[in-house]
């Protein structure tokens, strides 16, 4: 993002992006809220507004009116909410939600930075 864009976001009011670990395609679970225990796929990321969107948690009904001109057909539609990040954990491989860290390795003159389980030190490959 360029630092005009940034600027203009700021004079909204909005928030500055954040580091967020959990990336898109994780697998985590939900650790509060009404959805607590459930479990889904990372679809969207909001580093500005701290939120995840999860498949299959939050699921709020959407009324839509038919549009054809927009091959909208309308009625009632289940749609996923963002939830904050503060509320959900990633999973390992074997189902265990953990917090995650980094850790640096060194392969010839690259440093490369994987992401791993805090709890089990297994590194978290993209699902």
């Amino acid at each position: 993002m360029g630092k005009v864009a940034y600027k203009r976001r700021q004079e909204r009011g909005e928030r500055r992006p954040v580091h967020i670990k959990i990336k898109k395609d994780d697998l985590v679970r939900v650790i509060a809220g009404r959805d607590k225990g459930k479990t889904g796929k990372v679809l969207e990321v909001d580093r500005f507004e701290r939120k995840v969107t999860v498949e299959g948690v939050s699921i709020v009904k959407r009324h839509t009116r038919p549009n054809p001109s927009k091959q909208i057909k309308g009625g009632i539609a289940d749609k996923p909410m963002p939830i904050d990040i503060s509320n959900v954990m990633a999973l390992t491989s074997g189902g265990v939600p953990t917090r995650i860290g980094y850790k640096m390795e060194t392969a010839g003159n690259t440093v490369r930075r994987t992401r791993i389980a805090r709890k089990t030190g297994e590194p978290l490959e993209r699902r």
